[in-house]
């Protein structure tokens, strides 16, 4: 069938001229006014169309890919033109030529495509929350390397190039630098699980189980940052943070967090009387919520102490040894004010006999 169109294509030509030249020149003009007219009237029409859509993809998309349609129609034409004028040995080479450049123009598009999709999904990471604004780059490079090997491939395939050889070598070459960069891949992968997991967010505070609590500044492909109270920046690379219990303080509904304070008193104390103060003193606290209310439970029979403990919520997690500072003293003070005794530890030894 194909080759039916392209004699009836030749056919025509010769109601021009019998001279190949000008037939090969007719073909050329033709498709370069086709292109014209798809390039400029047909994508046109498209893009009226495209506008009507309340996202700005579809009309990225169309932009990207008329240049690939006008060079492409062009690379046929050239390719028909080819035919009519060039000898039988010249043929095959100026046809990989063609074709070489075809594999050019649709790789750049679609390493164009790859970045405007990827874009548009990091804008909206409930959909796909693999692709965020800390994964693009990652994603970006990925699709580059995805098309440039398939171009790459297809290059050789145009020319008639035995790529098993190449491939082979490329396979021991992937191994070798798998095991020389195992680390660095263990990093990668957790990095990018982490930040589609999303066990923590920047501006989140985390505890470590090495003891470690900060706030996270920076979420990498490689490692994750925090920066603790003492204002000094700890860097984690991600195959640890993915492989370890971290506690958020600022997850769950929202940033509250409840704070305890564990106070003891001497028996015989009014355990009411205790209890009043200390919801007292957490009612004079600036920091504390009002919702939920602070609350006061009896909790134990100490050795040496009846005790309790006072529970309340602070907006966010910084504010925890502050807040835990100004309780403590106001609950000292008040505690010395109504004559409440605060016990310590301490034991009695009785010594039975003297030794001889």
């Amino acid at each position: 069938m194909d080759q039916i169109d392209k004699a009836q294509v030749y056919e025509y030509l010769k109601l021009f001229s019998d001279n190949p030249f000008y037939q090969a020149a007719i073909v050329i003009f033709v498709g370069f006014i086709l292109a014209k007219i798809i390039n400029g009237v047909a994508s046109k029409v498209i893009l009226r169309i495209a506008d009507k859509t309340q996202s700005h993809l579809d009309n990225n998309i169309i932009h990207i890919s008329r240049p690939a349609l006008f060079y492409s129609i062009l690379l046929i034409a050239f390719a028909f033109a080819s035919n009519i004028i060039l000898p039988d040995e010249i043929r095959p080479l100026a046809h990989s030529a063609l074709h070489s450049f075809a594999v050019i123009i649709w790789s750049v598009f679609f390493i164009r495509l790859a970045r405007i999709i990827l874009n548009s999904v990091s804008q909206t990471p409930t959909h796909f929350p693999i692709v965020s604004v800390q994964t693009l780059p990652l994603f970006l490079n990925l699709a580059v390397l995805v098309v440039v090997g398939i171009a790459i491939y297809l290059l050789f395939s145009a020319w008639n190039v035995d790529m098993t050889a190449w491939l082979a070598s490329a396979g021991i070459v992937g191994i070798a630098v798998g095991f020389a960069a195992k680390d660095t891949l263990a990093n990668l992968f957790a990095g990018v699980l982490i930040l589609a997991d999303a066990p923590y967010k920047i501006g989140d505070y985390i505890v470590l189980d090495s003891g470690e609590r900060g706030e996270v500044t920076h979420i990498g492909i490689r490692s994750t940052r925090i920066l603790t109270r003492d204002d000094v920046e700890v860097t984690i690379p991600n195959s640890i943070m993915g492989n370890t219990k971290i506690i958020n303080e600022s997850g769950g509904r929202n940033k509250k967090s409840r704070i305890r304070l564990k106070i003891g008193v001497a028996y015989g104390s009014d355990i009411n009387q205790v209890k009043q103060i200390l919801l007292d003193v957490a009612e004079n606290e600036a920091d504390i919520c009002d919702s939920p209310e602070a609350r006061v439970r009896f909790r134990s029979f100490g050795n040496s102490s009846v005790d309790f403990e006072l529970l309340g919520w602070i907006a966010e997690p910084v504010l925890r040894g502050r807040v835990l500072d100004s309780l403590y003293s106001d609950v000292y003070k008040r505690f010395n004010a109504e004559k409440i005794e605060i016990p310590y530890n301490k034991q009695d030894v009785y010594i039975k006999e003297l030794p001889k």
